[in-house]
């Protein structure tokens, strides 16, 4: 217990002391705690940018949408086009063949035949 006084007192008879202590804890509380420290403003400038990059990747889709759109618009064979591929359309006197890569449908070959 003697040990802790003397260390105390000594740590209390260095100049300045209670200024230090009191900048430290200002600097604790500025950096870490609070909705504005520095580390909440570091964490939304990184938020900031991720946000940023999704703009751009949305606006991106948004004018590759608005010429697809024009097209479809302006270009009958566009919308035949997208008919076929995306939907499956087709003529009355031609047959679709779909093929995939998927490996689901080739392990079970007995289960996909029918026996009446």
């Amino acid at each position: 217990m003697k040990k802790l006084k003397d260390i105390t007192k000594a740590f209390l008879t260095i100049p300045y002391i209670k200024y230090i202590v009191v900048l430290l804890a200002g600097i604790v509380v500025i950096g870490f705690v609070g909705s504005n420290s520095v580390w909440s403003h570091f964490k939304n400038k990184i938020l900031i940018s991720d946000l940023k990059e999704e703009i751009e990747h949305y606006e991106g889709e948004y004018q590759r949408d608005q010429q697809q759109i024009h097209q479809l618009q302006s270009n009958p064979k566009a919308m035949e086009r997208i008919a076929r591929e995306r939907y499956f359309m087709k003529t009355p006197d031609e047959d679709i063949f779909v093929l995939t890569d998927d490996e689901e449908g080739i392990k079970n070959d007995d289960e996909n035949e029918t026996t009446e």
